[in-house]
């Protein structure tokens, strides 16, 4: 724990308690012994319900700040002092984003913005920011704020002094089990015996909590500001997850819903011409002046015309591995 580049600094998580945010802060009060750690959201009650489970008089580091991403002041006030922001904080179901336009635009683009400014007026030393698969060629505004914060972020490197504060994204997919997953959805509608699909062909990549929480981490040290951080995680077919949550259901097809895909991509093969392939991972690299590429050991390029989604994936779950996921994380 000692040894973690976290150790002693100050760290801030914008929607702090949202599925994301609070493992994250689980993950680094347990292995990571920050000095502050600061849970900012808007919900009120959420910060309570968090608080009977991390308590600040078992968790020296915690503060909890009431705040919106679309108050850049309050934003401000809450990083004075932090070394290290991740911006977690979004408007996420596409239905709802799609209903509410203009309030998706406030939160996901503006709060993107506000975030920057703060964090480049505060003097952060680092600026990571969430973003989805649905932000590549994306077909619904949930997933074109998120490119367009992608854009943002990115490009914000050039606002920034030498040795002055660095901004980078990480890029992944659905994450397993959270509240914006089809898994509660699904486990609801097995109550009842009938459940939905939308199209049997139907793929996605499926990342864990815990995965992505490692995974932000580990990007968060590594980065030097204006990469896109991509891990290579599995694909599902949707009829498993189907099969393995709600085995025995009456199944009916409905058809893809408005801004939705059969499949998703998280590397584009345009982006992949300036992207940097591990094993585990993809770092696409900014195309502006300012970036000075690092030395990527290890790394290729890609093949031209190669583009990473979830229906291409060399790595897939089964029904027994989407089983296992569902028993580890929602216990009956």
């Amino acid at each position: 724990m000692s040894d973690s580049f976290l150790s002693g600094s100050s760290v801030l998580v914008t929607g702090g308690t949202g599925s994301f945010g609070r493992r994250f802060v689980e993950v680094l009060l347990a292995e990571h012994a920050p000095r502050r750690l600061v849970v900012f959201s808007r919900d009120e009650m959420k910060q309570h319900e968090m608080r009977q489970d991390l308590p600040e008089d078992k968790h020296k580091a915690l503060r909890y700040f009431i705040g919106d991403v679309r108050d850049v002041e309050r934003l401000k006030r809450a990083m004075d002092g932090v070394d290290y922001v991740v911006h977690a904080a979004a408007l996420k179901q596409i239905q709802a984003c799609e209903y509410n336009p203009m309030e998706a635009v406030l939160t996901n683009l503006m709060g993107a913005k506000n975030v920057i400014d703060a964090a480049l007026d505060s003097s952060v030393k680092k600026v990571m920011f969430l973003s989805t698969d649905k932000a590549v060629s994306p077909v619904n505004l949930y997933g074109a704020t998120k490119l367009c914060a992608e854009k943002l972020v990115v490009q914000s490197n050039s606002y920034s002094r030498s040795g002055g504060t660095t901004f980078s994204c990480v890029r992944y997919g659905n994450v397993f089990g959270s509240r914006a997953s089809i898994v509660p959805v699904l486990l609801s509608q097995r109550q009842n015996g009938r459940i939905t699909l939308t199209d049997s062909r139907m793929t996605r990549f499926c990342i864990t909590l815990n995965q992505g929480v490692q995974f932000v981490v580990q990007t968060l040290e590594r980065s030097s500001g204006g990469e896109v951080w991509i891990p290579k995680i599995p694909s599902v077919k949707v009829v498993d997850i189907l099969e393995a949550v709600a085995e025995g259901c009456e199944v009916e097809e409905i058809g893809i819903r408005p801004g939705e895909k059969l499949h998703e991509v998280l590397l584009s093969e345009d982006e992949a011409r300036h992207a940097v392939e591990f094993d585990d991972m993809f770092v696409i690299e900014p195309l502006h002046p300012w970036w000075r590429t690092p030395t990527w050991e290890g790394g290729k390029r890609p093949a031209e015309g190669y583009h990473y989604s979830s229906d291409n994936n060399d790595a897939w779950l089964d029904m027994m591995d989407v089983r296992g996921l569902v028993k580890a994380q929602f216990p009956e």
